[in-house]
């Protein structure tokens, strides 16, 4: 999966909490926001000057996590939820799914294991016709084909084609996607086309989401191909900044238990 993906972990417990989020960062590559009670949560989850990709729920105490998941989903927050919970609570599980939680881990778990369903259940989401996903400046809903500037009144309307090339740029992060890869993926062509299509979409495309079209800053050209100039609605002048060297993965998959 490319690029970092933001995650807010709630969880009541601040030395679990805390492990947990140094673990998601360091070995999983995400940004990662905490809460320790659900009002944060609610907060954070529904302010428009945040975005995340997934929740990571803890259940603890008993039915205030389900409480919140339930309130999160009637806040229209779509997306994933992962709840943490105890072996034990296998009825609360049960609740929390049908309060709108996607998923769930038991603990003590494998942080190996909890990276993979964040890292499936964003996937699933971003295909998704609920996604809303950070394009620059931009919430963008591929459902409906539109962009929104939170902040503002802005509203930009895409077409058929220019969402689907958004959304492959998007997947793909930092790794730029070829003039070829669009012509095949979006419009169907055989490798070795000939024709401006893209170029011209892009064209388009720039005129509608850059603040100057002549300078490009959100749908950049690199190494022959196109990617999303800026680091997922992070300011302009942080896009451009030298990726962080990837940290190794640990050969071992540790165990994460809750503290007592």
């Amino acid at each position: 999966m490319s690029g970092s993906r933001h995650i807010l972990i709630v969880d009541d417990n601040r030395a679990l909490r805390s492990t947990l989020a140094l673990a998601l960062e360091t070995m999983g590559g995400f940004t990662v926001r905490m809460a320790e009670d659900a009002g944060t949560a609610l907060t954070l989850a529904t302010s428009r000057a945040h975005h995340f990709d997934a929740i990571l729920l803890d259940l603890t105490p008993v039915g205030a996590g389900i409480a919140l998941c339930a309130n999160l989903r009637d806040h229209d927050v779509r997306v994933p939820i992962i709840l943490v919970t105890d072996a034990s609570a296998e009825d609360d599980v049960v609740r929390g799914l049908d309060a709108g939680a996607n998923d769930y881990v038991v603990k003590p778990f494998r942080l190996a294991e909890i990276i993979a369903r964040l890292r499936a259940q964003i996937r699933a989401f971003e295909t998704s016709e609920d996604a809303v996903l950070l394009v620059g400046p931009y919430h963008f809903r591929p459902g409906s084909r539109t962009l929104t500037e939170p902040g503002s009144n802005r509203r930009v309307r895409l077409t058929d084609k220019e969402a689907s090339v958004l959304k492959h740029l998007y997947r793909a992060g930092r790794t730029p996607v070829s003039r070829q890869t669009l012509l095949r993926e979006v419009w169907g062509y055989a490798n070795g086309a000939s024709t401006h299509t893209v170029e011209t979409h892009i064209y388009r495309l720039r005129r509608k989401i850059e603040p100057d079209a002549a300078v490009a800053r959100i749908l950049v050209n690199v190494d022959g191909g196109y990617r999303l100039g800026y680091e997922r609605g992070a300011a302009i002048e942080m896009a451009f900044r030298p990726p962080m060297a990837n940290t190794a993965m640990p050969t071992q998959h540790p165990v994460l238990v809750a503290a007592e």
